[in-house]
């Protein structure tokens, strides 16, 4: 199973990114799927769900509101659509199977106040 995250990038204070995360494998439509961050000094967090079976999706109350997780199952793609960005969003993004030792390579996400 290969996850390949893209997306990252520089914005400002306030501004929008969009992440992808392409999975391979037989693994990704009937499984929860997750974005993680990790900011420098600090331990990962999970940022956002979506559950598998359409089991829906939840929010790190950091997040809430701005931040809305989705999934492609025909693509095998998972999206995290950030908004309102703030400074403290600075961190590498992962997107993982949840359950499994499944990790992408991170893509790294910079706001500037």
């Amino acid at each position: 199973v290969q996850l390949v995250e893209s997306g990252g990038g520089l914005v400002q204070a306030g501004g929008s990114l969009r992440l992808s995360c392409v999975a391979s494998g037989p693994i990704f439509s009937p499984n929860s799927m997750g974005w993680f961050r990790q900011a420098p000094g600090k331990e990962r967090e999970l940022v956002a769900v979506s559950r598998g079976g359409g089991g829906g999706t939840a929010y790190a109350e950091s997040v809430k509101g701005r931040f809305t997780i989705s999934r492609d199952n025909a693509k095998n793609t998972l999206y995290l659509q950030m908004n309102s960005l703030k400074p403290e969003d600075t961190a590498m993004y992962y997107c993982a199977v949840i359950g499994f030792p499944y990790w992408g390579q991170g893509t790294q996400v910079t706001v500037s106040s």
